[in-house]
């Protein structure tokens, strides 16, 4: 168990849960004897104080509150009435009659101190700030009717919005909108992270995302979820402590792991370089790259340290084939990345190699073709796969890909390989468990981003020593480092400033910062 508010924040921003998980955590606290009414004004004064340092009441003064008919609108009544004594001008509308019993009593008491109650959301379009507590996380029907007129006019009004728990309209576990939804512009998750908030399709309609903590026993989330969870986020302090940090004082380059790179071709050669210096940033002892011989003096212009293994090419300067190498020396290959489709022997010799391998771009498009089961089928040790969601619909094309979640896991299950599918919401999945990389940024959405990804994940395996090593969490660590990275440049240079090499100088800074915030041994 945790001994301090920080260690429990931090395991805390690991969890997510599924609407039963999050109905069962409830059960229990209830069992348990925790009142529900005690419980409400708990979460609706948290509410209300982080909502004060988001929107004071000298810039949001007019505060509109849409109340549900569940739980949901209970809170939203308890923040009502605590604003309300705060001097803040509160305006109520609630668009159903039959309220759950103990939300009618909050109604009937925030009515009794005067509050304005309107009969019209269009009376709330001169309000500063608009709070959502129309549904939660429960929410399994078509939004329709008037309160779909409600939330459309609230959308269009372009009023800030904070959503208590998931915006009205959001489906907890899979983010599919419910006919409409609030387009908030600030979502406060209740106690344990909702599987909405990993899914691309709800990102539009979540704005900023904070979790409100109100003290669930961590014993009771552990009951429900089990000790190792079948979902959890990547966290800052969980990748790193998954870097090869720190070094022994002793070490040399030949302790600090030896990777291969099969990249690159004349039309594609800035993927090869990228890729390799994705691997440099990771500290790894020895780099060996195979390149077309005609690249061979570009990559040394940017890696003089590397080890160039300039190999013969065709008439199109792609690899022709690769020279005799011993594939044992190396503690991981990465292959793919600006490579084109013709080098598929290639391709095929570094599937026979007794290490772990990465496959990404047209290393993956080439397994597509040869089959995908059938290409990994004699792997004995990890292989991983690194696609995007168009390559990953070649590479398997049975599994639907409407929630990615389930096709990542699907995709390992069928492959054996550990699936990495890119994205808003990157998801890992290996061995029946996956891991979302919750923060990303659109500056990533560039050419180039994805090679220094390869690189990151071929040069953390080949680095990481650890006996128990857990692949999947290795790949997750550089996922996180990736969007890290980028997200820390977009901040100082815009999303427009990230180029690939931009992003290659923040790799060691985000690190840096991250570590340097941490007040854990590393």
């Amino acid at each position: 168990m945790p001994e301090t508010m920080r260690d429990r924040d931090r395991l805390l921003a690991r969890f997510l849960v599924s609407t039963e998980q999050m109905q069962q955590i409830e059960s229990k606290i209830f069992a348990a004897g925790m009142p529900v009414a005690a419980l409400m004004e708990k979460v609706g004064g948290l509410i209300a104080r982080r909502f004060q340092i988001l929107y004071p009441r000298t810039t949001h003064q007019r505060v509109g509150i849409l109340v549900g008919m569940g739980h949901n609108g209970g809170d939203a009544l308890v923040v009502a009435r605590e604003l309300y004594v705060r001097g803040y001008e509160i305006a109520i509308y609630v668009p159903s009659e039959q309220l759950s019993e103990l939300t009618n009593q909050h109604y009937c008491y925030v009515s009794s101190l005067g509050v304005r109650i309107v009969d019209n959301v269009k009376d709330l379009t001169d309000c500063d700030v608009i709070i959502d507590g129309l549904f939660g996380f429960g929410l399994n029907r078509e939004i329709s009717g008037n309160l779909f007129e409600a939330i459309e006019l609230v959308n269009k009004s372009q009023i800030p919005v904070v959503s208590i728990d998931l915006p009205s309209g959001i489906q907890a576990d899979t983010g599919c909108v419910l006919g409409i939804a609030i387009k908030a512009t600030v979502t406060l998750c209740l106690g344990i992270w909702k599987l909405a908030f990993i899914h691309e399709q709800a990102i539009a309609y979540l704005g900023r995302a904070e979790l409100i903590d109100f003290d669930i026993p961590l014993a009771d989330i552990q009951q429900i979820l089990g000790k190792q969870p079948t979902i959890t986020r990547m966290t800052a302090d969980r990748a790193i402590s998954n870097l090869p940090l720190p070094r022994s004082s002793i070490t040399h380059k030949y302790h600090e792991g030896h990777l291969l790179l099969v990249v690159g071709s004349a039309q594609y050669s800035g993927a090869a370089i990228l890729s390799s210096l994705g691997a440099r940033a990771t500290g790894i002892g020895m780099l060996s790259i195979a390149v077309p011989a005609s690249l061979k003096p570009v990559l040394l212009n940017y890696l003089p340290e590397a080890l160039i293994i300039g190999c013969p090419e065709t008439e199109a300067g792609t690899i022709k084939s690769l020279p005799e190498l011993d594939f044992n020396k190396y503690q991981a290959i990465a292959c793919g990345c600006g490579l084109t489709e013709r080098p598929s022997k290639v391709v095929k010799q570094i599937l026979a190699a007794n290490c772990p391998i990465v496959l990404d771009a047209d290393a993956l498009n080439i397994i597509a073709k040869l089959g995908t089961e059938i290409s990994l089928s004699n792997r004995s040790q990890p292989t991983i796969l690194t696609p995007h969601i168009g390559e990953f619909k070649r590479l398997f094309t049975k599994i639907p890909t409407t929630n990615k979640l389930g096709a990542a896991s699907a995709a390992t299950q069928a492959s054996g390989a550990v699936i990495l599918v890119k994205g808003a919401r990157t998801v890992i999945a290996h061995n029946g468990r996956s891991i979302v990389i919750p923060d990303s940024t659109p500056a990533l959405a560039r050419g180039g981003s994805g090679d220094i990804l390869t690189g990151l994940i071929g040069g953390l395996i080949a680095t990481d020593r650890r006996a128990d090593l857990d692949i999947a969490e290795v790949v997750a660590t550089a996922a996180w480092w990736h969007s890290q990275a980028a997200i820390l440049a977009a901040t100082e240079r815009s999303e427009l400033g990230v180029d690939p090499l931009t992003l290659i100088h923040y790799l060691n800074t985000v690190i840096s910062t991250d570590s340097n915030n941490l007040d854990c041994d590393i």
